[in-house]
């Protein structure tokens, strides 16, 4: 994630005063897909120039939108810069606008969908049967995990009331537990036995630091959830 930072210069009864403003410019993590991508590849060896491709394309495409984001909307820009766009912008073709933003939104999780949800199906599969035949031999099983899968994803689909909320919530829960928790549990595993006494410490300094900051990320979230839902008192 990286954070542009703005600072507002003011004078104030002849005292210099800077206020900081933050705003989170998003990149996701797609690490957990490398694998899968690279398991699809005629050569191992071309994995490197895919993620390099990959890593200048988007981190591009995000740095670009965010900058000219925050240069369209200034002070009014969210924490995701692209939620601005979901609203009545007041300019020409405005509606149009929106229509694109809320298309790509859609295009983007059907196109990411298939590639998030083979690891998650097998990981869920390793997790629940780790004893069991590779999930492609047996058909039975195959089909139950992922037509559960894919029910609970329907039903959270149609009963989260905001795509917003969903992204925010998961952003603070599975990107910092992708990110830093998983990887500092591994290496605490050390199943092989070649992590240093500094590693381990490291890790259970990440550890530590990911769930202070996905608690703080939630409450943050949640706070906010219930303020906008709350009607104003009379």
């Amino acid at each position: 994630m990286c954070i542009l930072v703005k600072l507002d210069v003011a004078v104030v009864n002849g005292n210099l005063t800077v206020h900081p403003s933050c705003y989170n410019i998003r990149l996701n993590k797609c690490t957990y897909a490398v694998h899968s991508i690279e398991n699809e590849l005629e050569e191992s060896r071309q994995i490197r120039s895919v993620v390099q491709s990959a890593l200048a394309l988007c981190s591009s495409v995000y740095v670009l939108t965010s900058i000219f984001g925050f240069l369209l909307f200034g002070d009014a820009t969210l924490d995701d810069v692209l939620a601005n766009f979901d609203a009545d912008l007041g300019i020409p073709f405005g509606s149009f606008l929106n229509d694109v933003v809320r298309v790509s939104y859609a295009a983007h999780l059907m196109l990411v969908f298939p590639i998030v949800f083979y690891p998650l199906r097998l990981n869920l599969d390793g997790l629940v049967f780790p004893s069991a035949r590779p999930l492609t031999l047996d058909n039975l099983r195959f089909a139950l995990i992922s037509s559960g899968l894919i029910a609970i994803i329907f039903l959270g689909a149609n009963f989260i009331p905001s795509i917003w909320d969903a992204f925010q919530f998961t952003g603070a829960t599975a990107a910092v537990c992708i990110g830093f928790i998983f990887p500092a549990a591994v290496t605490l595993r050390d199943q092989y036995g070649i992590a240093t006494k500094r590693d381990k410490i490291l890790s259970i300094f990440m550890i530590a630091l990911a769930v202070f900051s996905n608690m703080v990320a939630i409450y943050s979230d949640a706070y906010a959830l219930f303020k906008k839902n709350s009607s104003p008192r009379e």
